[in-house]
């Protein structure tokens, strides 16, 4: 091996640490990433659900006769 070569390997084997460490660093990122992107799709998947559920659900109305309690108060 040429002195170039030998040079060479021991900067790479002197980082190597470094560089495992960043590796590493990186890989975690990326998954964290990757789950953070994911439950978003899923949070935003389900609110679009929802919503479209909620407007084909319709408005249900009620109506109350209160003919007998304004009678009533009335009599009092």
């Amino acid at each position: 091996m040429s002195q170039a070569k030998v040079d060479r390997y021991k900067e790479e084997k002197k980082n190597r640490q470094q560089e495992i460490k960043k590796s590493k660093q990186r890989k975690v990122l990326a998954r964290v990433i990757g789950t953070v992107v994911v439950a978003a799709i899923a949070v935003w998947i389900g609110y679009s659900g929802y919503s479209v559920y909620q407007s084909n659900k319709g408005i249900e109305t009620v109506t109350v006769n209160t003919s007998g309690i304004t009678d009533y108060l009335n009599g009092l």
